[in-house]
């Protein structure tokens, strides 16, 4: 595993600025690369403020919206629409307002959909839609992510694993059902530690104070069962993207002065 690096920002607006910034390059170097890019979104406060401030950058023209894969780290089962999906929130910032390609935008399941209350179901459902999209060159059963965004919780929980529940020591299966979240709604889909860890980059992002214990516990050295931020790295590079009062409780060896 690689050791993260750290970016920490004066505060929640500048970091969402900046992600939105470096996520614009990634998703255009790729796409130049090999003509397309895949990209796992988040949601939370940190995940809908990143994709409002992409989409007043005028640099979202630079990007081939029909050339461009999204997936979703977790989701709340809830039924389509609903103001508390992951999904919906990222349609409102974001994504109704790009020329997409609606074929390759992946939602995770719905608790009104084909699945019913069958939330293993959907995860399973979820997961034989990323192993369809995956080519033999990925190695696995999942397609090879550019860039995979995760929220961190003040729990220390990223997508939907947190700390201790059964989701958070999968060593198999890429998505799975989760029952009994310590916050709501509790059924959930996520993808699982194994999913995270086949992206190239996995950004972590944490702004505000009470996000400040959380990242000095996951990057002191955590085990992942108790601080599951801790197991979210990528195979080449780890970006933990923090505001200032998220770096609070970080000792300046952690991060270089000069990115504050």
């Amino acid at each position: 595993m690689n050791t993260p690096q750290l970016v920490v920002h004066r505060d929640k607006e500048l970091m969402a600025q900046a992600a939105a910034a470096r996520l614009i390059t990634k998703i255009v170097d790729a796409q130049a690369s090999r003509g397309y890019a895949s990209i796992v979104l988040t949601g939370g406060r940190n995940g809908k403020g990143l994709l409002a401030a992409l989409a007043s950058q005028p640099a979202r023209d630079a990007v081939d919206w029909g050339r461009l894969d999204l997936w979703w780290g977790d989701e709340r089962y809830l039924p389509e629409g609903d103001p508390d999906r992951n999904d919906t929130q990222a349609r409102a910032a974001l994504l109704d307002a790009v020329p997409l390609d609606a074929a390759r935008v992946h939602p995770m399941p719905t608790s009104d959909g084909p699945h019913g209350d069958d939330v293993e179901a959907a995860a399973e459902a979820y997961a034989a839609e990323l192993a369809k999209a995956a080519g033999p060159e990925n190695h696995g059963t999942v397609p090879e992510f550019d860039v995979l965004m995760l929220g961190v919780g003040p729990d220390t929980h990223v997508a939907s694993l947190f700390p201790e529940l059964p989701a958070v020591r999968e060593t198999e299966r890429m998505v799975v059902g989760v029952h009994g979240a310590p916050k709501p709604p509790p059924t959930r889909i996520s993808l699982t530690l194994p999913a995270i860890r086949s992206a190239r980059e996995v950004w972590l992002l944490a702004a505000g104070e009470d996000k400040a214990e959380a990242a000095a516990i996951a990057l002191s050295g955590a085990g992942e069962i108790q601080a599951p931020a801790a197991g979210a790295q990528g195979r080449s590079r780890t970006l933990w993207l923090l505001d200032a009062a998220a770096a609070s409780q970080l000792p300046r060896s952690l991060y270089p002065p000069a990115s504050a």
